[in-house]
């Protein structure tokens, strides 16, 4: 097999894979808080305590991923383009 064809046939079933995970899990996990919803904070013990909401995905913990942020974006212009 010739490396490009492999190097194609790798990026396709990246690219499928990561498509289906977008359609079956829209939302991930939020980077900074790591899904939590809030900023662990250590009080004068060490023992950990519940911080203030993250700022990033507003106390949620979720985000919409990239893939999906796209598919939204081409669908609503699609959607607009054809009223």
């Amino acid at each position: 097999m010739s490396p490009i064809l492999l190097a194609i046939t790798l990026l396709t079933l990246v690219t499928v894979s990561y498509v289906s995970l977008c359609a079956a899990s829209p939302f991930g996990n939020c980077r900074k808080c790591h899904g939590f919803g809030f900023q662990t904070k250590n009080d004068r013990k060490g023992r950990p305590r519940r911080g203030k909401d993250c700022r990033r995905c507003k106390g949620h913990g979720k985000r919409i991923r990239i893939g999906r942020h796209l598919w939204n974006l081409w669908a609503r212009t699609y959607r607009d383009g054809t009223r």
